[in-house]
């Protein structure tokens, strides 16, 4: 059996650990808390923005602005978005084992390059053979909305510029406390599918989409506005929700691994209790074997 010194030390290492564990589980909630009041007061406008975007495309022709061109997906850009720290539970790895699947099965018909967002993505997709177009690692913290804003000006310039055909987005979507949701979505070109499905619906959608409507501005001017704010708004969307879903998974992984201390602590003080339960009990047969030893002299 163990040494009472050998349990003790043990005891107090993950005590030291669990206070570790319960310091980052407060500094992560005080984050999620301010990552989720985001999220929530946001996500009005970037869920309501592809709908509106797809209502506009109801009347506007796809030569109205580049990003509605849809071409043969020759060439691909993918946009993973993790995190720099880990000790999040599985919140990188489900992503990345996702992301890497839905690359590979592309990259049997097209050419897949990649720009990441995180150390967790940078590390993992240095050993793959996809090229890295842009990578942003360990400064995570520090990205705001108009990093935001950059990035989608320049995936808008890629495609734009013919250099791409398609960008897609992998990234985690905040759900709840307890698990954030893996996602992968197209951001270019612009999903108008949603419209597609209205004009092909009944009477009245298709009455509807005959009432042509009167542009202030022009038409032209419109989607050209509209779209590469679209575009900006969705990039922001995609990382602020992955920070809010970080924080989350941090914040559950640093309470589970707090209460997995404190059940180790007691289990191993009450280890600790039958060890010296037993050298007591054993010390004490020694000296009533010794007093009947004496007696019989």
């Amino acid at each position: 059996m163990p040494a009472l010194i050998d349990l003790r030390k043990r005891i107090k290492s993950v005590r030291n650990t669990q206070q570790i564990t319960q310091a980052m589980k407060t500094v992560s909630t005080v984050k999620f808390q301010k990552a989720q009041r985001l999220v929530l007061e946001s996500r009005p406008k970037w869920h309501d923005s592809p709908d509106l975007v797809s209502e506009a495309a109801l009347w506007a022709p796809r030569s109205s602005h580049p990003l509605m061109e849809r071409r043969e997906e020759q060439k691909i850009l993918g946009l993973v978005i993790t995190s720099d720290k880990g000790l999040a539970g599985a919140f990188n790895s489900n992503l990345l084992d996702a992301a890497s699947s839905f690359f590979a099965e592309k990259a049997e018909s097209s050419d897949v390059c990649l720009i990441l967002i995180g150390k967790k993505a940078v590390l993992f997709f240095k050993k793959k053979e996809y090229p890295i177009l842009r990578s942003y690692s360990g400064q995570i913290h520090r990205f705001s909305a108009e990093d935001c804003s950059k990035l989608a000006r320049f995936l808008m310039e890629l495609y734009i510029l013919n250099k791409t055909d398609a960008v897609y987005v992998a990234y985690n979507e905040f759900k709840s406390i307890l698990a954030p949701r893996v996602m992968i979505t197209r951001l270019l070109p612009v999903d108008l599918s949603g419209s597609e499905k209205e004009t092909e619906g009944a009477g009245d959608k298709t009455a509807f989409t005959e009432q042509k409507p009167d542009w202030d501005p022009a038409m032209i001017p419109f989607i050209q506005s509209l779209l590469p704010q679209h575009v900006e708004d969705q990039i922001g969307h995609f990382f602020f929700e992955s920070s809010a879903a970080e924080h989350a998974a941090r914040m559950m992984a640093m309470d589970n691994a707090t209460q997995n201390a404190e059940d180790l602590i007691e289990d191993l003080t009450l280890v600790l209790n039958k060890i010296r339960q037993a050298s007591i009990t054993k010390e004490l047969l020694e000296i009533m074997s010794a007093v009947e030893a004496l007696a019989k002299k």
